[in-house]
């Protein structure tokens, strides 16, 4: 019995899945570039999406991500880690399986912090797959790597509170089905560094509420949107106020944790579909009388991404089981670990992929190009590099600090 075994359950889930992969989201890709393109619109839902989703939730290959068994699969995350791997081998399977961020993130927060209305009004829908959330945290006019920086006010006043500000990068919040937000603001200016934040829920429609523009990510304008929204003195009531006051921060934490290594997983499926692809084309392509397979600098990019993979998997692995069995705060390395290795290895494995394609690899013809985009995105989104390498450094450095001169030990 290896440390990274996993229940009869979750195996059959794979299978399951791998299965819905082959017969179902791969054929069905080609369908939904047809249906985005003859829509016009860069946010069109593309009904090929909902049979999806349909046959998902028939195979049982629904909420895979929620671990609260009442209302999704009650999976660890060392479980649901080669699910989530095999769903980011495409980029429309985590939607499919109603496994995709922001919502995955959204429906936890709700699940633990949501009130009873809460639940009933944004989170029922949200694990039926009918309705979408967007998460509004980051901001144009701050550095928001650092998520104590964050300035859109929260005012109390009376039973309400009056929100002013702008954010950006909300993800989802073109997405047609998006209803609801989750809004991170400054609650008390005076408090403790990280208890002046709290979180809200706050309808999409509400008043006040504007969405100034969609972001294109290295020119994709990405279905779901990245929106820039301005909240002029949007008024929420007391009542969606999310923990308390001054919870914020610990609700963002508890919230990225899960989030990160879910990116991760997916990450090395698109990685491990860069491989196949580059494989696929050195086999077939042939220069100088003979398959670019038989040139040596191909062989050892090949080797090389095998190596990586595996390499970045079996950190992942112990990242989950670490946050199953001792915790999220105590698996705070292993996750920053993966939050900088997994972007960085699939980026390169993509890059090597796109360059044996030659120039049918820059174009939509195959996903590399798409996929290149969204993991250079990825080493920003949910923390940047360098903020998950300072953490990984100062636990380490830690360590020794008894070493440091007398009177600068801090």
């Amino acid at each position: 019995m290896s440390l990274f075994d996993i229940s009869e359950r979750a195996q059959q889930l794979q299978n399951e899945l791998l299965d819905f992969m082959d017969a179902h989201v791969y054929p069905a890709e080609t369908m939904y570039e047809e249906q985005m393109r003859a829509a016009g619109d860069p946010h069109f839902h593309p009904p090929i999406l909902e049979e999806l989703k349909a046959e998902a939730r028939r195979r049982g290959l629904w909420n895979l991500f929620h671990p609260h068994p009442a209302t999704g699969a009650g999976l660890t995350n060392l479980e649901y880690a080669p699910l989530a791997e095999i769903m980011g081998r495409s980029h429309i399977a985590p939607e499919a399986c109603n496994c995709n961020a922001p919502d995955t993130g959204n429906m936890e927060v709700l699940e633990l912090f949501g009130t009873e209305k809460h639940k009933e009004k944004y989170l029922k829908p949200l694990l039926d797959g009918t309705m979408a959330s967007a998460f509004a945290m980051t901001e144009p006019g701050v550095a928001s790597s650092d998520a104590t920086n964050v300035e859109l006010s929260m005012v109390k006043d009376g039973d309400e509170y009056v929100l002013n500000g702008r954010k950006w990068f909300a993800s989802n919040a073109l997405h047609k089905n998006c209803k609801v937000m989750i809004v991170m603001g400054k609650t008390d200016p005076a408090a403790p560094t990280h208890r002046q934040q709290s979180m809200m829920v706050v309808p999409i429609d509400a008043p006040g509420v504007t969405v100034m523009r969609n972001l294109p990510v290295f020119g994709y304008a990405d279905r779901e949107g990245h929106a820039e929204i301005d909240f002029k003195d949007v008024r929420v009531p007391v009542e969606d106020l999310l923990k308390g006051e001054g919870e914020g921060f610990a609700i963002s934490q508890a919230r990225l944790g899960p989030g990160r290594i879910h990116h991760c997983m997916r990450a090395i499926g698109a990685a491990e579909r860069a491989l196949e692809l580059m494989c696929k084309r050195a086999q077939s392509r042939v220069t100088f009388g003979k398959p670019i397979a038989d040139n040596a600098n191909i062989q050892d990019w090949i080797a090389e991404a095998r190596i990586d993979i595996e390499m970045v998997r079996l950190l992942t692995l112990k990242a989950a089981y670490l946050m199953d069995t001792v915790g999220n705060k105590e698996a705070q390395t292993e996750i920053a670990a993966i939050k900088v290795a997994a972007p960085a290895i699939a980026l390169r494995i993509v890059d090597r992929a796109i360059q044996v394609h030659g120039g049918a690899g820059i174009t939509d013809d195959f996903p590399l190009a798409m996929s290149y985009a969204h993991l250079r995105t990825l080493r920003l989104a949910d923390g940047p590099d360098e903020v998950h390498k300072r953490a990984i450094a100062r636990r380490e450095l830690r360590q020794y600090r008894d070493l440091r001169p007398e009177g600068i030990r801090a």
